[in-house]
């Protein structure tokens, strides 16, 4: 189509064309007046696509928006027509597609067409006479005056529109079939040379194309079938004369182009039947399929153009840039390869529907990453319960999005560009899988030791036995039964990283592991509970033992040598038999209780073997305990007390002068510093050896680590310390033991004196002239009381209480109580006189005193004499009148 010299800056161009179909004024002779922002009314009457400076438009893209044609996807067809200048290629497309292009005045013959032209058909498309989104391209002339011999141009656009076209219609009258330039042979020449050298890289994936010839002014002198025939005729030997690329020699024309012909009447001379015939045509642009035994030629005039092997295969939404791309590499006349372009456009589309999709996943996928590192850095990892179902959504929605919008590209890139895609989303995925599978497995790890712990002591504040092997299992169970549940809910169809099993397999090595630690921690705490039974057992019954070495009631039979009593010389028989009972109980318990751990033999072997241990330990700390300064020289004073205060029928002695004090206090002291060397040595009596302590610990069994073992100092004889069992078995050091008999010595004497004392405070010392002396002054009293009987019943009576008195030892205390009453009683007499003194009578009667003395008592009293009122309380002179007559004097 020619477009007019006097273009205006908004596009428009006139037009003189007398038809319905074409406005006297078109739109859009220059694309870059409408602008990116341009209305729809701008586009009305279609769209340069490349101007005549050979500049594409780049609101290609808008204007199938505008259109609606970008969403129809593969559901739209392009037609292109081109054919000499001035050959009615504009006014055939306006009727059959009720566009608008711009046509040729009557009056002027110029060039009314520059460039490429494009528009949506304008009919309307029931599904039966049309197809649905035709797109029409109006390629500008070929041959015309004002290009000249240029024909760079025509080639290009030819060639453009054989690239992008399904349909190429060419124009052409019906006087110049048989002609070579009329009949555009040149032009279709270098179509096909191109086609073979460029296109034809790979003849399985290039489309074929129809050239669909329309024969204008067609009068009937030939029939069409002739007509057919010299262009079929005329084709073939242009093809024979191309030069074919290597392997392609014997190609023939059919293999790339299919062949339509159809004949219009004269538009001027016949315009009612041109009329209807264009209407018959117009029916033939719809979708079909073709035969497969008839190739090449489409004979049958009702036949459907828009076939599937015609379509380019570029999705609506692509074709701009597709366009574009091709456009610049004719320009720029570089190798066309359309295959490679198709490439491209499709990895420039994948990528953008790539970042399409990709926003709404990351909006879904985005918090939950969000979340999970927040969690990490809190290092508290949590399950999301609503991960699985959100990464199922979103990963089937971003694959299905970029199918939708991506599969009509070529397959090649799409199935690429699809498993960059997936393998992109599903490496966030997995991420987010393994986290979640992580924070499950803490968590299930977590909450099976807590069950199992609150479990256990829930059992032991209950008091009741529990089965431990039991808990384990069933809170074992329970927390595999929820990680299952956990990974199975995030994991997701066809994804090969959302198996879990080596995970699960992991969590049930891990299980094993914590219940073994569990077992041996609770058999550690049952150990302990064992250790408490023991230590509490000995702690009392040792004591008792001890606490009988202070009930030494020997009495004068307590001996210094020979055989002494059962509660000395077998101490150490009691105390080791105590032990090893009580050892024997413990490891009843310990066995019964460890069979509900399921516990091995082995474990059970070293429990026991840790338990004997422990107790002798608890054993010698005990009897370190008892054996403390305080503690063994309390026993020893009370075992010599009981020898020396009490007779052999434990009854109080009562110390008279006459009694062998010293003989008993040699004895019991003797007696009872025989038992330090006992306490010395842990000894039996009956093999007077150390006990077996070596053969009842035994050997350490298989697998245990005294490295391992927390039990402070190592045992003389069972450890290699450099102790042997005789060292172990020193309950009192030597120092130790001389040190306790002199604090011991020195306590006994304390205990001899004090009797002595009490002996010697009952007898008193009356000298024997007293005795003749009071039966000389007191006979008369004495025969006076013989006399008379009731004297000498009182007589009697005396004598009775005295030797009560004398026999029980309280004459002694008898004096010290009338000594001490006398001394009250001066005491409180001098009170008394004082107090008189200090009232006026008292004064008084002093200073009377005082007036009828003679010089020389007054003499007496100034050199000698004080005065009663210068006394203290205790009848001596003050300090202060001492003082004052100093200083008189």
């Amino acid at each position: 189509m020619d477009s007019a010299d006097h273009l205006h800056v908004n596009g428009r161009r006139p037009s003189v064309v007398k038809h319905p179909s074409a406005p006297s004024t078109m739109m859009n002779a220059h694309f870059a007046s409408v602008g990116e922002n341009a209305s729809r009314e701008a586009y009305e009457h279609g769209i340069q696509v490349i101007d005549e400076d050979k500049v594409f438009n780049h609101d290609l893209s808008t204007y199938l928006n505008i259109e609606h044609i970008i969403p129809a996807g593969f559901n739209y067809h392009l037609i292109s027509v081109f054919g000499s200048q001035s050959t009615g290629k504009s006014t055939l497309l306006n009727y059959l597609f009720g566009t608008q292009f711009g046509v040729m005045s009557e009056q002027e013959r110029r060039q009314t067409t520059k460039g490429i032209w494009m528009s949506k058909n304008k009919r309307d498309a029931d599904g039966k006479n049309m197809a649905e989104n035709i797109l029409v391209m109006d390629v500008e002339g070929t041959d015309g005056r004002e290009r000249g011999e240029d024909q760079d141009f025509e080639r290009k656009s030819a060639l453009f529109a054989l690239a992008t076209s399904e349909v190429l219609i060419v124009n052409i009258w019906e006087h110049q079939v048989g002609l070579y330039q009329g009949a555009n042979m040149g032009l279709l020449k270098t179509v096909f040379e191109v086609n073979l050298q460029l296109f034809v890289k790979d003849n399985k994936s290039i489309p074929k194309s129809l050239l669909f010839f329309v024969i204008r002014d067609h009068l009937g002198t030939t029939p069409l079938k002739n007509l057919q025939n010299t262009l079929m005729q005329d084709l073939s030997k242009l093809w024979s004369t191309i030069s074919k690329p290597s392997g392609l020699e014997n190609s023939r024309i059919e293999d790339y182009f299919d062949f339509a012909f159809v004949a219009l009447p004269h538009k001027i001379l016949q315009p009612e039947k041109f009329e209807a015939e264009v209407v018959k045509l117009g029916k033939r642009f719809r979708e079909g399929y073709a035969d497969p035994k008839k190739s090449g030629l489409m004979d049958d005039a009702d036949l459907p153009v828009f076939l599937p092997q015609y379509h380019r295969r570029i999705p609506a939404d692509g074709f701009a840039v597709y366009a574009e791309s091709v456009w610049d590499q004719i320009v720029n006349n570089k190798d066309l390869d359309l295959p490679t372009q198709q490439e491209l456009l499709a990895q420039f589309r994948c990528d953008e529907i790539s970042r399409e999709v990709l926003i709404a996943f990351d909006e879904k996928i985005n918090p939950l990453e969000d979340r999970q590192a927040a969690d990490a850095r809190a290092g508290k990892p949590t399950v999301l319960p609503e991960l699985g179902e959100t990464m199922r959504t979103a990963r089937s929605t971003l694959l299905k999005d970029f199918e939708t919008s991506a599969s009509r590209y070529h397959k090649g890139v799409y199935k690429r560009k699809m498993s960059e895609l997936e393998s992109q989303v599903d490496s966030r995925l997995k991420t987010l899988f393994q986290k979640q599978l992580a924070a499950a497995h803490k968590t299930a790890i977590a909450t099976f030791t807590d069950a199992v712990s609150a479990t256990v002591k829930t059992g032991q504040k209950k008091g009741s036995t529990y089965d431990f092997a039991d808990i384990v299992e069933s809170e074992k169970s329970k927390a595999i039964s929820q990680f299952e549940s956990d990974a199975q809910a995030i994991t997701i169809d066809g994804a090969a990283w959302s198996d879990f099993s080596h995970e699960l397999a992991l969590l049930r090595e891990e299980l094993d592991d914590v219940s073994t630690k569990l077992r041996k921690e609770e058999m550690r705490r049952l150990a302990t509970r064992i250790e408490r039974f023991v230590r509490s057992h000995l702690d009392e019954s040792i004591s008792l033992e001890f606490n009988k070495l202070g009930s030494g009631r020997g009495g004068s039979g307590a001996p210094e040598h020979g055989d002494r009593p059962a509660s000395e010389k077998d101490l150490w028989d009691r105390i080791w038999t105590i032990f090893t009972s009580t050892v024997e109980q413990a490891e009843s318990r310990f066995e019964d209780r460890a069979k509900s751990f399921a516990a091995t033999s082995q474990e059970v072997e070293i429990g026991l073997w840790r338990l004997r241990r422990k107790s002798w330990v608890v054993l010698r700390e005990k009897l370190d305990e008892e054996v403390m300064e305080g503690n063994i020289l309390l026993k020893l004073r009370e075992n010599f007390e009981d020898k020396f205060r009490y007779d052999e029928h434990g009854v109080p002695r009562i110390w008279r002068p006459n009694d062998d004090i010293e003989g008993l206090y040699t004895k019991a002291r003797e007696s009872t510093l025989h038992l330090i060397p006992l306490l010395a040595r842990f000894r039996l009596s009956k093999t007077d050896s150390p006990p077996p302590l070596l053969a009842w610990i035994g050997d350490a069994p298989a697998g245990v680590s005294l490295a391992d073992e927390d039990e402070g100092a190592g045992i003389g004889g069972v450890d290699d310390d450099g102790k042997t069992v005789e060292d172990e078995m020193i309950v009192l050091s030597d120092a130790k033991a001389a040190d306790l008999s002199v604090r011991f010595k020195k306590m006994a004497d304390g205990v001899y004196v004090e009797a002595k004392r009490s002996a010697i405070g009952g007898v008193t010392q009356v000298p024997l002239y007293f005795y003749g002396l009071l039966l000389a002054l007191g006979w008369n009293e004495i025969v006076a009381v013989l006399r008379n009987p009731i004297y000498f019943l009182f007589l009697i009576l005396a004598a009775a209480g005295a030797y009560i008195t004398y026999n029980l030892n309280l004459w002694g205390p008898m004096a010290r109580m009338a000594d001490a009453a006398s001394k009250q009683a001066v005491e409180i007499g001098r009170e008394k006189l004082r107090d008189f003194l200090e009232t006026e009578v008292g004064k008084k009667a002093v200073r009377m005193s005082e007036d009828g003395v003679g010089g020389s008592r007054g003499e007496s009293r100034k050199e000698g004499g004080v005065e009663m009122g210068r006394l203290n309380k205790e009848g001596k002179k003050k300090e202060v009148e001492s003082e004052e007559e100093e200083g008189d004097w």
